[in-house]
């Protein structure tokens, strides 16, 4: 019962720092943000590129060695080392806390470890720095609905797609747990 209470404390806190982050920021627009806005209306195939531009810029801590480590972390997730991946990542958290990017991959190791508190609070940190960071929102559903969490999950869903209404994995994941909820494809 306490571990169930800690997952659903810690499912609650990241659900509200989606919402709460995902409010309108007062800074000058960046790039970045340019290219959210720019993604959150474009048609199906320039979308795909724009969300390949903004995973770049996400992908950029400001950093060379950064960097690398998190190439270095994202190649051993593609082949399977998951211990690998999280000390490459880890070591890219450790001297550059404030890239999102590391913070999300690293989250998706603890998953793949189905160490799924670490990957929760590594979500709810790279939700934190870059709230509309539409993979780790989908990520987010995806561990919520494993959780048990459909409801959460679909919303979850919702808010990636708010963000890039094209993501064909979150339309996929968000219908899925539509039909397991009972409802129609949405």
């Amino acid at each position: 019962m306490g571990a169930a209470n800690f997952n659903l404390n810690r499912i609650v806190a990241a659900f509200a720092a989606i919402v709460t982050f995902s409010l309108p920021a007062l800074a000058e627009e960046t790039r970045l943000d340019g290219l959210f806005d720019q993604l959150a209306q474009a048609e199906a195939g320039e979308a795909r590129k724009i969300a390949a531009e903004i995973e770049l810029e996400l992908a950029r801590s400001g950093s060379p060695a950064m960097d690398l480590l998190l190439r270095r972390g994202e190649d051993a997730i593609e082949l399977g080392d998951m211990a690998e991946a999280i000390a490459h990542l880890s070591a890219a958290i450790d001297h550059a806390p404030d890239f999102a990017e590391a913070w999300h991959l690293r989250s998706v190791a603890f998953y793949r470890q189905e160490r799924y508190g670490l990957a929760l609070h590594d979500i709810e940190r790279a939700l934190a720095l870059e709230p509309r960071h539409f993979n780790a929102i989908y990520g987010l559903g995806v561990l919520l609905d494993e959780l048990g969490q459909p409801d959460l999950a679909r919303d979850a869903f919702s808010r990636a797609l708010a963000i890039h209404p094209h993501h064909e994995d979150v339309t996929k994941a968000r219908d899925n747990v539509a039909r397991e909820l009972g409802g129609a494809d949405l």
